[in-house]
């Protein structure tokens, strides 16, 4: 068994549930989490364009963003656990279904499962699933 697990947009959650159910897959285990990448945002050119009175005008969301260098972003934790020969049907759908080409469209990780419990039945291994 395999655990594929993969961060993504907010905004893409709705899409990688509905293409993840059409193709099969509708057990997932999804959550709201905050974090960052490694690139660095550069707000100095916000700044530039918009003073902070317009910024507070604008969004609140767009304000804090220009206030807070070092923020954490929004995202989606999905976490499926599916046979060792799904894994890759799974990534090829999340990835087909979340790349935009920007910086920001998530990560996915799969890592190997030792085993399953159904804690109502106490079934194991791909049973379980």
């Amino acid at each position: 068994m395999k655990e594929v697990m993969a961060i993504i947009r907010m905004n893409m959650i709705n899409k990688t549930k509905d293409a993840l159910a059409e193709a099969g897959f509708g057990s997932l285990t999804c959550r709201k989490v905050f974090g960052r990448g490694k690139k660095a945002v550069n707000y100095e050119i916000i700044k530039e364009i918009m003073t902070q009175t317009e910024a507070q005008l604008a969004s609140p969301q767009l304000a804090e963003s220009i206030s807070e260098g070092h923020r954490l972003i929004q995202k989606r934790l999905l976490t499926l656990i599916v046979n060792d020969d799904e894994s890759d049907k799974v990534v090829d759908i999340i990835m087909k279904t979340n790349s935009t080409g920007n910086s920001g469209d998530g990560k996915i990780f799969v890592m190997s499962v030792e085993d399953s419990i159904r804690v109502r039945t106490g079934e194991k291994g791909i049973m379980a699933l």
